[in-house]
């Protein structure tokens, strides 16, 4: 463990040039280029403000995107990471460095990314005069949180992509279903009780509901819900890194 932090202040340099890279190639050749990461959520709002007036059941918009835009840095994330060994594999077999770093560098700038959206969506639930309560100092455990569930879950996609190739084919499709049996778009109310208790199981369900705790100020934080996220982050995180570390030697020799 000791190694690992280590390695981060040796390649403390590498990890920001892999980040900005990340960051430039997402808005290479676009007008806007970086702006979109304050766009995108502004059009989010827009249209899920129309699709919200055509749903059956009650959900009201800032819910809707306190839920949404955490599920996005997640799934942007874990989409990203899968190809992120196989998509250097001219970096990975001819220049020694700590291989974690690629997956860590995508989760980071996608983190840059979600941080701006989360401001946009700070500026709109003001103009709702929603209130900041004390639960709002909850707010960047909750992100380290969740930080670090992305890290452990895309170094376990990253590492498995590169023995097996259709990887990334049943992530888009897990992580389609993954988003369904989150209560993002739709109220947990509606969930029968005796259904409950199986959204323990679902750290994403877990995290927005904390969100929605700390940024709506609807009621207060759930400790509980915390320290279910945070044991079930350390697991999730232990088993991607320790599973990449154990299969990262022979990656040149499987690319």
């Amino acid at each position: 463990m000791f190694a690992i932090f280590r390695e981060l202040r040796q390649y403390r340099e590498l990890i920001w040039n892999l980040v900005v890279r990340n960051l430039k190639i997402r808005y290479k050749g676009s007008f806007l280029g970086f702006f979109w990461t304050l766009v995108n959520p502004l059009f989010m709002m827009a249209i899920y403000l129309v699709f919200i007036k055509l749903m059956r059941f009650e959900m009201n918009l800032a819910a809707l995107l306190v839920g949404l835009i955490p599920w996005q840095f997640f799934v942007m994330c874990l989409s990203d990471s899968v190809e992120s060994i196989t998509g250097n594999a001219n970096l990975v077999k001819k220049t020694p460095f700590p291989r974690f770093l690629l997956p860590l560098s995508i989760v980071l700038a996608n983190l840059v990314n979600f941080l701006l959206s989360l401001v946009v969506l700070f500026l709109f639930l003001l103009i709702l005069q929603y209130p900041i309560t004390f639960s709002f100092l909850w707010l960047p455990l909750i992100i380290g949180i969740q930080f670090f569930l992305c890290l452990g879950l895309s170094l376990f996609v990253a590492c498995t992509h590169v023995y097996f190739k259709d990887t990334q084919h049943i992530l888009s499709v897990g992580l389609l279903a993954w988003f369904f049996l989150t209560p993002i778009i739709y109220p947990l109310s509606i969930i029968p009780e005796n259904y409950l208790k199986w959204f323990l199981f679902n750290p994403m369900a877990s995290i927005v509901g904390l969100y929605r705790q700390a940024l709506l100020g609807i009621s207060s934080v759930s400790i509980l819900s915390l320290t279910l996220c945070l044991l079930t982050t350390v697991v999730f995180c232990f088993v991607g890194l320790s599973l990449f570390r154990k299969y990262e030697p022979d990656f040149a020799d499987e690319l």
